[in-house]
């Protein structure tokens, strides 16, 4: 159990990890996944549970009924084996280097920027 909604931990495939993210799109694991294991990280994704669905309400007299329900997009739930891992702190330590050896950005992480721009903290300037 985390102490913090900040830091999560569950068990993927059998292994206890940090959780990165939660129900985040298949483009958006490779992003992730590539970028952590650029820095050592032992990447683990597994496929989100399916969502909780509201129990059908049963139509009044007179109501359309609907049949088809659109399908739910097939999620996923990253984490990474070193129990320390905290993207928060990662990215605001400036732990984290892109390929091209940048300092990962917020706005690069969130896939705001396609290129990490390294700028000062604003306590160092």
């Amino acid at each position: 159990m985390a102490i913090n909604k900040n830091h999560e931990f569950d068990e993927l495939n059998g292994i206890k990890c940090a959780i990165v993210e939660k129900n985040v799109l298949a483009e958006r694991v490779e992003f992730l996944k590539q970028l952590l294991e650029f820095n050592r990280f032992t990447v683990v994704v597994v496929p989100s549970p399916a969502a909780k669905t509201a129990a059908a309400s049963v139509p009044k007299e007179g109501e359309a009924t609907h049949t088809e329900a659109a399908p739910a997009p097939v999620t996923f739930t990253i984490g990474v084996t070193n129990l320390a891992f905290n993207s928060t702190n990662a990215i605001f330590g400036r732990m984290l280097k892109t390929k091209e050896g940048h300092i990962v950005t917020l706005a690069y992480w969130q896939q705001k920027d396609s290129i990490s721009r390294d700028e000062v903290p604003y306590f160092e300037k």
